[in-house]
Order: structure tokens, then sequence, then C-alpha cells
């Protein structure tokens, strides 16, 4: 025997169904962060020899930057 169930949702309503968080206004708000920050540093991404010395920098810095960034998110998500 053969049973075939076709659902017709929206991703939203299958995350809910299924008891899924929530996880739109996270994302929104990190994309937010995300454009934020591009537009603070354009000009660094027109100039390579900033461009270059703002990888130099990202080692550990910029990983505890964004543990920062994602701890916070999920503290508001509160």
């Amino acid at each position: 025997m053969k049973l075939t169930i076709n659902v017709e949702c929206t991703p939203q309503e299958a995350r809910a169904f299924v008891g899924m968080p929530d996880v739109e206004p996270l994302n929104k708000m990190v994309m937010d962060e995300m454009a934020k920050k591009a537009k603070e540093n354009l000009d660094t991404l027109a100039d390579p020899e900033k461009l270059i010395a703002a990888w130099a920098n990202m080692g550990g810095k910029g990983l505890e930057q964004f543990q920062t960034l994602v701890g916070a998110a999920m503290g508001k998500g509160k």
C-alpha cells in the first residue's frame, strides 16, 4: 500500500508546524548590521592597501567581534 500526502504551506508555516523557532527577526538584525558595517567601510573596500590591512587584522579580533554580535543577537531574542 502506498500513501501520498501533499501539503501546501509556506516555509514559515512548515517551521512553526514542526516547532522550529522563528529566526527571521534575528536574520534581519544581522543583515542590517552587516549592511551598516559595509557602508561604513566602503572606502576601505575601494583602497587595496586598506583592504589587505583589514584582512590581516581580522584574525582573532574579527572572530571575537562576530561572537559578540551573535551573543548580543541571541540575548535580544529572549
